[in-house]
């Protein structure tokens, strides 16, 4: 099947205007990448050709098609759409399948752009906030193990598609992806992205939503509540002093949520807005900047 050279001319722009500045290190690599993308955008299959590392990816696919990536089952939405999430660490490729209806399965190949992650020296901190005691370890175990399950539903909604939106405006005090060692223990990378705001401030929804997780004082991240935006894309808001929305709750973009706090293990008043693909944790900022 052929395309009439405007159609062509269109969707070229269109797939070149994704690709990371970092593609212009190797043009010769991203060319490459693009042209296969038209190719099977012929057929209706649509992905860019490369995306860094914490991304949100979001391609087009015929509707009724079958769509996998390692191992895991990517449904559609009822125009076309599929999302998931590349992770901290990804090397890349990525890797995935797509059958259209009543066509062959066809491979799609992604590239991965690394990212420099820094790292930031502590010494002296104080040994039960790097290693808890037993009885809190239990606890802070069994409380995330919660908010894991909450991430694993699989929702219809398709508000991961929206133009996220800040869920409140103020100074970038953390980093997703980030990292600490405190003494010669490293920490967990950042999780997500910290907004230094008033205690109060008031949160808002980035995109529309479900809530699955809603609780005021897990140990390490106080008021806790999890929106659930569709197909495994879900974004969860910590340390606030209060929560305005319940379990089940449909939210809207823009909507109130909660207010800004330092509940939990929190040195003062901020948001911390991470973003999961299921277990996969993206940067938030990456997805604001995707919408602009």
């Amino acid at each position: 099947m052929s395309l009439r050279p405007p159609t062509r001319r269109v969707i070229a722009l269109a797939l070149l205007a994704a690709l990371p500045l970092a593609a212009a290190r190797a043009p010769s690599q991203a060319a490459t990448a693009a042209s296969s993308a038209i190719t099977d955008a012929a057929l209706g299959v649509v992905f860019p050709a490369s995306v860094p590392q914490g991304a949100l990816v979001i391609g087009k696919v015929p509707t009724g098609s079958t769509v996998s990536y390692r191992g895991r089952s990517l449904r559609p939405t009822a125009y076309g759409s599929v999302v998931f999430g590349v992770g901290r660490d990804e090397p890349g490729p990525l890797e995935l399948t797509v059958q259209p209806p009543g066509m062959p399965a066809q491979a799609v190949r992604i590239a991965v752009t690394p990212r420099d992650w820094p790292l930031e020296h502590v010494h002296g901190a104080p040994p039960a906030t790097v290693n808890p005691p037993p009885e809190i370890a239990r606890r802070i175990a069994q409380e995330q193990a919660r908010v894991v399950a909450a991430r694993q539903r699989d929702g219809d909604e398709t508000g991961f598609a929206q133009r996220f939106q800040w869920p409140l405006r103020g100074r970038i005090s953390g980093r997703f992806g980030n990292q600490r060692i405190y003494d010669d223990t490293p920490g967990a990378p950042h999780s997500g992205m910290d907004i230094a705001a008033p205690a109060g401030t008031p949160v808002r929804a980035p995109a529309s939503g479900v809530v699955t997780f809603a609780a005021p004082d897990l140990y390490l991240t106080g008021g806790t509540l999890l929106l659930d935006h569709g197909h495994g894309i879900s974004s969860n808001f910590l340390h606030l002093s209060r929560i305005d929305v319940r379990v089940g709750d449909v939210v809207r973009q823009g909507q109130v949520i909660g207010a800004v706090g330092a509940t939990g293990r929190a040195t003062g008043p901020h948001l911390h807005w991470g973003m999961n693909w299921f277990e996969i944790r993206i940067d938030p900022l990456l997805v604001l900047e995707r919408g602009q």
